[in-house]
Parts: structure tokens; sequence; C-alpha cells
């Protein structure tokens, strides 16, 4: 997730791009340039850091003062790494060999390695690691004058989830932009216009909005927008006006920064999986441990806290499930001081979003001690787990505001999937056919949790309305839905402080069902899945108990005899996850807002927990 902004108007660009880029840096602040468009040139700076590392790059160059600081046209990035390490040479914008086309993109271009060896054989340089740059290469490789028909052709020929803004030196005045599924906006002032990820960039200059859609490309002048499609076909499109305040439009006009991140998991499980996934039946996780040691393993131990244990749970069914390679589970605050058995070939996975989590540290820390392949799942490039393990996936979720995890648990479960799709590869447990058919509905996520969260928004605050006065909540879920249940319940304690307890439903006589009357909602995950009709049994005794049953089950799947039910669509039965925790998050977030709670700052909650 990165951060794209742009201006052409008659005013000095320069500044207005570093203060749009302000209010875009929580979409990425590893490094961030500018490039600007002045008497047939492009000057551009590149900083690796926050933004306070471009500004000084700024003074330090010819943008501090002269031609650039008056220029009228520019772009700007701040970038979330994802291909290529954070240095200078891989911080955006990015321009062919002679520097007269410069682009910024945020996404993900997932054919960019036969690009880069095409424009290699024909003798091009490239200067960076990453995969935007080819872009600049293949707008340069359409470029005869006419920059809205190089975007155009350059676009026909990309594969991915993107966005980009090109500039040419040869035409000033011009900004031309292309959306592929990631979020691209234009703002229309007078005399200027602005293009930009989120509104918040420009907001201050401008209200007037034009919402870019998918296949659509844009010129951009001082005069307005004009949209075409594809073939270069004219689009109409209104603008409108929007009223947010400040505080708003931080949030991205959602109320809370907690829903607006529900609302972007889409895009994080996208970021998570594009690339990775770019073959049919094969996954490239590109700098992770070697096949040979992926293939050597004897067993997997997976350690974590909170929501990435539950995360890890998910793998824990995957992995076994189509790598048939035994895995064990741990609490990292327990394994820590368990003088664990680990033996020759076992890796070890800690998962921590923050990489900073201090028992799933010390848990890395052990398991490499004694010997093994120890490797971290995070969202966070030089976290301490990236130096503590031997191997690094991240999820690229982007930054998470929210103190209760949403989209970075899609993007942690998300990248357990890749690891068992990997391993299942190496150790011939799955064949190209099935990897194949669950490498393309793992594609399909994003696009189903597109559908699923404004489907289930309404149904959960309906649900809440009903059921947020209750002092307890049960849930209960089976194999992959027991990961859900737990994280459920999590959010649901975390948010609104209601007591609720979370169970392996076959456990539920043993003792919990004691509890339950008249006044006890239970929510169970009943999805699709080969365990279905014992959940559909665990339903009927918690029924015959007085208890009132939420359901989370798959649109046109088996009626399990649920009082009410949120639905999720149907897809392959492990990859339920990823879309049955969406309406669990939003009830706990409408549950929580009803009792007038601040769901962004929980008390006694902190985002990243550092002592034990």
């Amino acid at each position: 997730m990165c951060g794209i902004v742009g201006y052409v108007g008659s005013r000095p660009s320069r500044d207005l791009l570093v203060a749009g880029l302000e209010r875009l840096e929580y979409r990425g602040y590893d490094s961030a340039g500018v490039a600007l468009v002045y008497d047939g040139k492009i000057d551009a700076v590149r900083a690796v850091g926050n933004l306070a590392n471009l500004k000084e790059a700024i003074g330090h160059s010819a943008n501090g003062d002269g031609g650039a600081a008056t220029a009228t046209t520019g772009i700007g990035h701040t970038r979330w790494a994802t291909h290529g390490r954070v240095t200078e040479e891989n911080a955006h914008p990015h321009y062919d060999p002679s520097k007269k086309i410069q682009i910024v993109l945020n996404g993900i271009v997932e054919n960019w390695v036969e690009l880069r060896e095409r424009f290699a054989a024909e003798g091009a340089h490239f200067s960076s690691e990453t995969d935007a740059e080819v872009v600049a290469h293949l707008v340069a490789h359409h470029y005869d004058g006419d920059l809205v028909e190089a975007v155009r052709l350059a676009f026909n020929e990309l594969r991915g989830h993107y966005a980009f803004v090109a500039v040419s030196a040869d035409e000033p005045g011009l900004i031309v932009a292309a959306r592929k599924e990631c979020p691209l906006v234009i703002g229309i002032g007078e005399g200027e216009s602005f293009v930009a990820s989120a509104i918040p960039a420009f907001l201050r200059e401008t209200r007037r909005v034009q919402i870019v859609e998918n296949d659509e490309i844009v010129a951009i002048t001082s005069e307005g927008a004009r949209f075409i499609d594809t073939s270069g076909a004219p689009i109409e499109r209104a603008v409108d006006e929007v009223d947010w305040d400040d505080d708003a439009a931080e949030k991205g006009g959602y109320e809370t920064f907690m829903l607006k991140e529900i609302h972007e998991q889409p895009d994080a499980v996208a970021e998570t999986i594009a690339d990775r996934v770019a073959e049919d039946d094969r996954v490239d996780l590109g700098d992770f441990l070697d096949d040979e040691a992926l293939a050597n393993a004897n067993r997997i131990v997976i350690v974590a806290c909170g929501t990435s244990y539950h995360a890890g749970l998910i793998g824990r069914y995957v992995i076994e499930d189509w790598a048939r390679t035994p895995v064990e589970m741990d609490v990292a605050s327990e394994y820590r001081y368990r003088n664990p058995v680990l033996r020759e070939n076992d890796i070890v996975i800690g998962i921590t979003q923050s990489g900073e989590t201090a028992d799933t540290l010390a848990a890395m820390r052990l398991a490499r001690e004694a010997g093994a392949k120890v490797v971290a799942i995070t969202n966070v490039m030089g976290s301490q787990a990236t130096r503590d393990a031997d191997a690094v996936l991240y999820t690229r979720a982007g930054l998470e505001i929210g103190v209760a995890a949403t989209k970075t648990f899609v993007s942690q479960v998300a990248a357990m999937y890749l690891i068992a799709l990997k391993l299942a590869e190496l150790k011939g447990t799955l064949g190209a056919d099935d990897r194949r058919e669950l490498i393309s509905e793992l594609r399909r996520i994003p696009h189903y949790l597109e559908e699923t969260i404004p489907a289930d928004e309404a149904r959960a605050e309906e649900i809440a309305e009903r059921l947020y006065e209750n002092e307890f909540f049960l849930y209960l879920g089976r194999h992959v839905g027991l990961g859900i249940a737990l994280e459920g319940a999590l959010k649901l304690k975390e948010v609104s402080y209601i007591p609720t307890d979370a169970y392996a439903a076959g456990e539920m006589k043993h003792g919990p069902i004691a509890l339950l009357d008249e006044k006890t909602p239970v929510i169970c995950i009943a999805t699709d899945s080969p365990v279905l009709e014992k959940v559909a049994s665990n339903i009927a005794e918690v029924r015959a108990r007085g208890a009132y049953v939420i359901a989370v089950a798959t649109e046109g799947g088996t009626d399990v005899g649920a009082d009410e039910a949120l639905y999720v669509p149907a897809t392959h039965w492990l990859l339920q996850p990823l879309l049955a925790v969406v309406p669990l998050q939003l009830l706990a977030y409408h549950i929580a807002r009803k009792r007038g709670l601040n769901v962004d700052q929980p008390r006694n909650l902190a985002k990243t927990v550092t002592v034990e």
C-alpha cells in the first residue's frame, strides 16, 4: 500500500505535493519522492525514510530553489515497500532510460518479470529492483508524443492490481493516471487539478472530487479531467462534493479507523497475495527460505500471541491438510518457558503484526538458538522480528491505526495459505490441478470481500441493535472455524468490554453449556465444510437450552437451523475464514459503538505489546 499524489495548475506544485504526501504517509513511510516537470525536463528527488528526510533532500537539491521550485506540474509518492529493499534506488518516482517519462505506482504488477526481461533483451538498463520501474519503460516504449495513448497501450499490457500516474517532459501541464483495482481519485479546483490515492491528500485545496473506477484512464490538466476506457472511448464522470472535516478526512470519510480498516481488507489481502500467485499453479515467496529447506521440513511450529495466534491456528489446519506436514501451535508466552523439543529440519514460524511483540520475539530467539530455521510473518519492514529471523514473509497490509486488528489479521491468514500452498507444491502433496483451483479461488477473495463487507454491515448493525445490552456471548467453531470463533470473540471483548467465551464446538458439552439460558447469544461459525453437520448438531443443542443462535453461513449453503444468519460468499471451504471473520468484526464494531465506546483506542490495550 503506497500513496500517490499529483498536481497540475498555476501554483508551484512542490509544496502542494509534499503537503499531500503528509496526509497519505499512513499508506507508506519507507521512502518518498517527487518529480517536477518544467522547461522540457523532469527534476526528481527521492529519499529513504519518512517525509522529513524528503524535505531535507529537497532543500539540498536543485528542487530547493530555481525552476524546479516554481514548476506547476508534478507527482509524488510515499512507499510501502513490496518489491525491492528500502533504498533510494527503489524509491519512486521511477523513470525510463531517457528520464523523459516518470511514474509513481501503488500496487503490484504481476507480469513485471517478463516485461523486464523483454526490455533487458532490447538493451534497456534498470536502476531498481522494483516492479514499478517496468511501467515507466513500457509507457516510454509506447510514447510517440501522446502520453494518454502511451498510458492506454501500456495499461493494456499490464497484469495485476495497481494504480499509476505518469508525466512526460515533452507534455508539461498534463498528468495521466490509470486504475486497476487500487484506489484513485481526482480533485477539481479553480484552474487546477489533483490526483491522489485518497481524498485527504488534496482536501484542504478542494472538496470537488471525481472517483476513478477500475479499467479507466484519466488525462488531467488545469482545466479538469478527461476519462476514457481501455479502448479509448470517452467516459462521462460527474463531479461530487464532499463535506468532510479534517478528522473525517484522516479516516477516509469513515467514522472510525477501525471501520476504515475493515473496509480496506480487500486491498490488504490483494497486496499480500498478488505477485506471489502470479502463476496458475505455483506460489512465489521471493526471498523466503530456500526450496530445499521447505521441502525437507519435518515439522512446522507456529508461535504467536492474540490475533496472530488465531491466524496461526488456521494456518495449522491448512498446512496439515495440504502439505501433510505436522504442525505444532503454541502461545508464544508459554512456548518461551517450555523448554521445547526441536529437531533437525523443524521450521518455526513467528507471527507478529508489529514485528516487536516481546513474547513472540523471545520464542523465535529460543528456537533459533536451538538450531531451528526461524521465519517471521510480519507487517513492518525493519522490525526486530525481521532481524531475528532467517527469512521473512511480509503481509503488506499497510499501516493499521485501530488497536483491534482487522486487516492485518486477514493478511496474516492469507500469508499462511501461501506458505501451505508452497509446502504442498514442494512436497508433492497437492497436484497441479488442485493447486490451480486453490490459487484461482484465493485470487478471488479480494473480490468476495468487496461483496461481503457492505452486504453484512447493515445486517450486523441490525443485530447489534438488539443484542448490545447483553452481558455475555458464546462463540463456537470447528476446524478452521475455531480460529474465527476465537478471533470474533476477541474482537467483541476488545472493543465492547463484554465478557465473551469461545470454544471448539465439540467441547461445549464439557462445561460451557452450563452458561446458556434464553438471554445468551451464541455465535456459530457454520460455513460449508466437512464438519458442518456436527456444527448443526451443536446449534440444535444450544437452541434446546433456550440460547439465541446467530450463524455465520455460506450463501446458498445448508440451512443449519440458526435463529438468524450472516452470510458470506461461497468459496473453497478451507478459504472461508478470510470471509467469515468479516461479519464478526462488524458485529463487534457496531455493538461497541451502540454502547458508546471508543473502538479505536480500547481501554487498557496497546497496539504493540513490547513487554511481557
